[in-house]
């Protein structure tokens, strides 16, 4: 590797190849991986040197498979043990009727911001979102759109493996990703229940038939109070050292324990607070299961990264940007929407994009953290369409046909467009 650089035209061939293969359904990871190959072939590296940029890129991401492994304790508990439809059922209860479409939202932002992933998430709030729809009269373009929006604002706060991502991506503490990604998520909040408002009549209605798995049972889900215990326990453990770092305690700045260590250690005391710590092998299995693609893209992604770093793309890249005059502030958010849209995926376009021009856009003098959240912030523009499971998964939860939710789009790219503009002003130009 000493030596080596690749041609930037190896690198983009590269890129572009594996982007079209996943369009074309080869598997991720397979696809990421062949084109790292054929990138670097076309770079001038030879056989064994190609294998080196594969190896060497598939380590730098070994930190984040690490934490991403571990959330899915945490993951793994509040899916499995109820603990997540407690939460959702509670929040649509507590505003009732009136404020459905804000109830919907927030049930599901929140449920996102514990550690769900997005497309779960929308499978657990949909069965009452259906159910609320049908007696209040929403339709159900407004109320997939009250579940996304609400979910796109969770994600982005979450300690998922987007989120994940973009931490070690820019080599940050996952607890000041989630913390700068607040402001954008309430604005994302904000305009997924105007938008949704607005659309409460536009589009089909909820029939009958569809919603009568709405009021599901309950009695077997844990109480309110001991299924907040995983969720609480990691945010607070989470938050510490930036509170301490915002406030100048030391003793709170100090605390510098990894999300390695507390999203687990979360799951277990949430675990055993809803008495259930004799599920913890299915808990944990569960967990790990959901996590295994995830993890497999990362692995993907590591390889076309090792041949990006290996490449002189990110110097090309800043100078085609300095030479046209337009602010570097904005290759950020423009690759996190890029990569995202490519792949259809938040976490794969984040994963790509911070590996791809994560050098690039440090190097036009943006700050690590801005940079991860407009990256981050980015990937939620254009990451629901059909090339990935994402759109299928809450097509069907909420029985639309794939031209119906096709018409769903534009309207989640008006949140997804807030939140990346907010995040773009407040961190790439007021701070």
């Amino acid at each position: 590797m000493e030596g080596l650089t690749i041609g930037w035209y190896g690198a983009l061939a590269g890129l572009a190849l594996a982007i079209i293969l996943i369009l074309k359904k080869l598997n991720p990871v397979y696809a990421l991986f062949l084109g790292a190959i054929v990138g670097a072939l076309i770079g001038g590296a030879n056989l064994e040197q190609t294998v080196n940029v594969l190896v060497s890129g598939t380590q730098s991401v070994m930190g984040t498979v690490l934490r991403v492994l571990a959330a899915g304790v945490l993951a793994g508990v509040m899916m499995e043990s109820g603990a997540a439809e407690t939460i959702a059922q509670a929040i649509v209860r507590k505003f009732g009727g009136g404020k459905a479409i804000l109830a919907l939202a927030l049930a599901t932002m929140i449920i996102t911001a514990v550690g769900v992933f997005i497309p779960v998430a929308v499978l657990i709030v949909a069965p009452i979102a259906l159910s609320v729809g049908n007696k209040m009269g929403i339709s159900k373009l407004a109320l997939l759109l009250a579940l996304s929006g609400g979910g796109k604002a969770g994600n982005i706060i979450s300690p998922n493996p987007n989120t994940i991502a973009a931490a070690r991506g820019f080599d940050l503490d996952l607890s000041h990703v989630m913390l700068a990604g607040l402001v954008p998520a309430v604005f994302g909040l904000i305009v997924t229940v105007i938008v949704a408002s607005l659309l409460k009549k536009k589009g089909v209605m909820v029939s009958d038939q569809e919603a009568v798995n709405g009021n599901a049972d309950t009695s077997k889900y844990p109480p309110l109070g001991k299924a907040i215990v995983a969720p609480l326990v990691a945010v607070v453990l989470l938050m510490i050292n930036p509170i301490g770092s915002l406030s100048g305690i030391d003793a709170l700045a100090n605390f510098k324990v990894d999300a390695l260590y507390i999203l687990p250690l979360a799951g277990i005391i949430g675990m055993l607070a809803m008495g259930q710590g004799n599920k913890i092998l299915q808990y944990t299995s569960s967990g790990l299961t959901k996590m295994t693609a995830t993890v497999l893209i990362l692995i993907g992604a590591g390889g076309i990264a090792g041949l990006i770093s290996a490449s002189d793309l990110s110097t090309q890249v800043v100078s085609l940007i300095e030479a046209s005059g337009i602010s570097g502030t904005f290759l950020a958010p423009i690759a996190g929407i890029l990569m995202a849209a490519a792949t259809a995926s938040t976490s794969t376009g984040v994963i790509l994009a911070t590996g791809s021009f994560g050098q690039a856009i440090l190097d036009m003098g943006t700050a690590p953290l801005a940079a991860a959240v407009m990256v981050h912030t980015g990937a939620t523009v254009i990451d629901s369409l059909p090339q990935g499971n994402y759109f299928h998964v809450t097509a069907d939860s909420m029985k639309m046909t794939i031209k119906q939710r096709m018409g769903l789009i534009p309207y989640e790219a008006i949140v997804g467009g807030t939140m990346t503009i907010v995040a773009t002003l407040v961190y790439g130009f007021l701070f």
